[in-house]
């Protein structure tokens, strides 16, 4: 036999050999996986799979990061009450929506999935959630502001259910019907969108033939302002986004604000006025307590970030005027309305710049006399501000407005407001000066007399009830009871040329309110 014969009678060998170790190595994985159990091949297939994806670009592969909201200053809120759209469609261009998309219904203020939001277990939260022993209450820090007592009614006093024996008890005959009608004619007059139109309310009165139409327009830039007032007047009543008799309105209100929020800034006023800070700031009071109430995560939102801009106008180691960036420069009229915002907040559990009531509590002893408790405007012993032309007939000694403003803003703040002599002797100055509807205007001022009310029903006593004689005496007696105008209140008032009819309204509902809107936070009788 040749070399070359031996060489192919080997290979062929070899390859004979290896056929037959392959067959024998393919019938024994046939016959293993034949008997093996189907756990054991579904693991071994996931485990393949794992190994090959591992191996492609993971870049390219990547699950998205989670998304979380974050209440900032910077966000970008479009359609904040609408599902976001899908990926590939384009972005949406803000502006004007037409109205069935701008009525919230209860289920989206109330109930709404907020699965994307920070905290998503909040979107399902129910009355329940306003227990004492709610996890999302606010947790005091620095002050025991709005009805911290455990009296009935809770934190924010007997709104719910009880409000009518409170009245009754405390305002007497009549203040309840005159009270309702203040509610029916802001409910009568709110316009479609939802807001309450400063200058041209008017346009929602009734037909000429049912009482013709009402006059007392404000200025057309005060639109947040006193669609926030007309809320809280709502909200004091005990409606709210989830129920009440004015649920609807308070409903339409809140989207309104919300729709109307600076997407940028925070802020829902347009920043045209001078004074557009009085605007946001009540603005801001409202929609807090509007989430107190709904613990809805998107009004949540628009109330943080409004709370957030209040935070940024403050004057480092001061309180606020009406520059944003601010100036360094103070009033005391301007940081009342900021501090009860700032209270509202926390009392609703969103995030809060304590400093904000260490300044204020430092600008009003700044302000204060302490020798007669009274408070200056922006400087100690300065009157209210007036505008030459506009309202300067307005006697300003004739009121202690900003003395009503400090007192009951130290009473919210905390600490020992109830044992401060600035307190009582304020308390002494507001008793020499009670409330007299004056049929000229020029003794009136509205704005006083809601301080006013809630400063001493704090405080109770014999001077509370010498005031709510005189505060029952002059908003009871000055009501407009014919045609359109029935309910409301005429803009006869140091600032009703500003706010106008809606304005005086809203100021004089939430003085009547004052039986039950909050609790006393200082025990008083």
């Amino acid at each position: 036999m040749s070399e070359e014969d031996f060489a192919r009678i080997h290979v062929k060998s070899s390859l004979s050999k290896t056929w037959e170790q392959e067959r024998t190595l393919n019938e024994a994985l046939y016959e293993w996986m034949a008997s093996a159990p189907w756990f054991a091949i579904s693991v071994a297939a996931h485990v393949a799979i794992g190994f090959f994806i591992w191996l492609l670009p993971r870049q390219q592969y990547s699950l998205p990061a989670p998304r979380v909201v974050h209440a900032t200053l910077e966000q970008n809120s479009s359609s904040p009450f609408e599902d976001p759209p899908p990926p590939e469609q384009p972005k949406a261009v803000d502006g004007p929506k037409p109205l069935e998309e701008a009525l919230l219904s209860e289920a989206e203020l109330s109930d709404h999935n907020a699965s994307g939001d920070e905290q998503p277990t909040e979107a399902s939260l129910g009355e329940s959630d306003l227990r004492s022993d709610s996890p999302f209450e606010a947790k005091s820090a620095d002050n025991d502001v709005i009805g911290s007592t455990a009296r009935a009614g809770g934190k924010h006093g007997g709104r719910s259910g009880s409000h009518k024996s409170l009245t009754a008890a405390n305002g007497g005959v009549g203040t309840e019907a005159v009270l309702k009608d203040g509610l029916e004619w802001l409910k009568r007059h709110q316009s479609a969108d939802g807001s309450w139109d400063c200058d041209g309310f008017m346009s929602n009165c009734g037909p000429i033939e049912a009482g013709g139409s009402c006059d007392g327009p404000g200025e057309s830039t005060h639109d947040a302002g006193i669609t926030g007032l007309a809320l809280l007047a709502f909200l004091g009543d005990g409606s709210t986004t989830r129920e009440g008799a004015y649920k609807e309105q308070v409903v339409k209100a809140v989207k309104w604000l919300r729709d109307h929020q600076d997407a940028h800034s925070g802020c829902y006023s347009d920043r045209i006025s001078h004074s557009f800070m009085y605007d946001h700031a009540i603005a801001t009071l409202a929609m807090c307590e509007a989430y107190y109430f709904s613990r809805n995560p998107l009004i949540k939102l628009s109330a943080q970030r409004a709370i957030d801009f209040i935070s940024g106008a403050r004057n480092r180691y001061g309180a606020w005027r009406y520059d944003v960036p601010p100036s360094g420069q103070n009033d005391t009229s301007i940081t009342g309305w900021c501090v009860f915002a700032l209270a509202s907040a926390q009392e609703s559990g969103l995030s809060i710049d304590a400093q904000g009531f260490v300044g204020a509590r430092q600008w009003f002893d700044d302000v204060t006399d302490p020798l007669t408790g009274r408070a200056g405007y922006d400087r100690l012993g300065s009157p209210s501000s007036r505008v030459p032309g506009l309202n300067d007939d307005y006697p300003a000694d004739r009121s202690e407005t900003l003395t009503a403003v400090a007192l009951l803003s130290r009473i919210f703040i905390g600490g020992e407001a109830a044992k401060s002599p600035l307190v009582h002797k304020g308390a002494e100055l507001l008793k020499a000066h009670p409330p007299e509807w004056d049929e000229s205007g020029f003794n009136n001022d509205i704005y006083y007399w809601y301080y006013g009310s809630y400063a001493l029903f704090q405080l109770g006593g014999p001077r509370w009830e010498a005031w709510n004689k005189s505060a029952k005496r002059a908003l009871l007696g000055s009501q407009r009871r014919d045609g359109d105008a029935k309910g409301s209140w005429d803009p006869k008032d140091a600032w009703g040329h500003a706010g106008g009819r809606v304005y005086m309204t809203a100021m004089a509902s939430l003085c009547l309110e004052v039986y039950f809107r909050y609790s006393r936070v200082l025990g008083g009788r």
